[in-house]
């Protein structure tokens, strides 16, 4: 169930028909069961003004996560281009053969971090996520190689360069599996259950038109939260510009 909220086409239909459903279920129990006295009016307008008010703060605070980790994913791409080129002009601070096989492995490395930002295939991914592991063994034992033999201030500060790319790979994918929790989904999508339903309970009139226009507005906002916090689904994603403009300055060389 929980994967629904991964998916933000998926969630937006399924949302929508909950909502609609939940109108439809107020409206039933207004006109069937339990109809609404004119005197229980006023204090009903004050509950379903209250609850669509807190359902508004809750996908409010739940917009600003999804957007600070969008931006936390953005600056940690340009991050990582900035330590893999600096690295890679670091390399000219070791002997000829390790800058030689330090300058070959970077571009691989590079052609794999922008697979990991452009692709969605899932089999794709365990590939490039191997790829990506064996890559890293060969550019950390090159400069371990040169530090164990020549140990001193430039070999360090090449080494220290290589621990900046290693590490940015680990803030990125930590950065992308930080989504936003089930149970704050589960609290969204229950308050908004609960809001449609009273407005289908308090409405004066039953049209069909007036009972869409919350559940379309509330399903758009759980649309674009979740495409917001998807990093590889739906329509809005982080574009790896930094690492795209790097790898063709790199391979030009």
């Amino acid at each position: 169930m929980t994967r629904i909220f991964t998916h933000p086409f998926v969630l937006f239909a399924f949302s929508l028909a909950a909502l609609l459903l939940s109108v439809q279920v107020g409206s039933f129990l207004a006109s069937r069961l339990q109809p609404v006295k004119e005197e229980e009016r006023q204090d009903l307008d004050l509950v379903v003004s209250a609850s669509l008010t807190l359902l508004a703060l809750i996908i409010g605070f739940s917009f600003s996560l999804a957007v600070s980790r969008y931006d936390q994913r953005k600056n940690y791409e340009e991050e990582e281009a900035n330590a893999i080129g600096t690295e890679y002009i670091r390399a000219d601070l070791l002997p000829a053969a390790e800058a030689a096989r330090l300058r070959q492995l970077l571009p691989q490395y590079l052609d794999r971090r922008l697979l990991f930002y452009t692709s969605r295939d899932p089999r794709q991914l365990e590939i490039v996520d191997k790829e990506t592991a064996q890559l890293q063994a060969e550019l950390w034992s090159t400069v371990q190689s040169v530090a164990a033999a020549a140990p001193n201030p430039v070999v360090a500060l090449v080494v220290s360069g290589m621990n900046d790319v290693l590490n940015w790979q680990g803030y990125t994918q930590a950065a992308w599996w930080n989504r936003i929790p089930a149970g704050a989904w589960s609290l969204m999508a229950a308050l908004a259950g609960c809001c449609c339903i009273l407005i289908g309970y308090s409405a004066h009139q039953r049209g069909a038109v007036l009972f869409t226009v919350v559940p379309v507005l509330v399903s758009i906002a759980f649309f674009l939260i979740a495409d917001i916090d998807s990093p590889r689904r739906g329509i809005i994603r982080v574009a790896p510009q930094n690492l795209m403009s790097l790898s063709q300055s790199l391979h030009a060389q």
